[in-house]
């Protein structure tokens, strides 16, 4: 399995972008995809799952309200769309999967995932 995560690059405060995370090697419906960011000096953390078989979205409170994730079956494709970004969204931006149904406790969990793609650069700034 392989994951590949494309979108990043530099928006202004306020703006939007969307990443992308290209799932290969897989084609079961059982299967969780989680975002994860991490900042310079900080740790890895979750910002939004979904699990593909129902759909069901979590995301960290930081981000709820402002991105949404979004599965695209036919193109195992999973989207996370940011708006109304901050500065502090500023990170490099992994997807990550394993072939489990995740429950709401351990999706946004970086060990829950067996699967990691490349990070994308994400930079909020004027």
């Amino acid at each position: 399995v392989q994951l590949q995560a494309s979108g990043g690059g530099l928006v202004q405060p306020g703006g939007s972008l969307r990443l992308s995370c290209v799932v290969s090697g897989t084609s079961s419906a059982d299967y969780s995809i989680g975002w994860f960011r991490q900042a310079p000096g900080k740790e890895r953390e979750g910002v939004a799952g979904i699990r593909v078989r129902d759909r069901n979205t979590f995301y960290t409170s930081s981000v709820r309200g402002r991105f949404t994730i979004s599965s695209d079956r036919a193109k195992n494709t999973v989207y996370v769309q940011m708006n109304n970004m901050k500065p502090e969204d500023t990170a490099v931006y992994y997807c990550a999967g394993t072939p489990r149904n995740l429950i709401a406790s351990s999706i946004l969990r970086p060990p829950q995932y067996d699967y990691w793609g490349r990070g994308t650069q994400v930079t909020v700034s004027s």
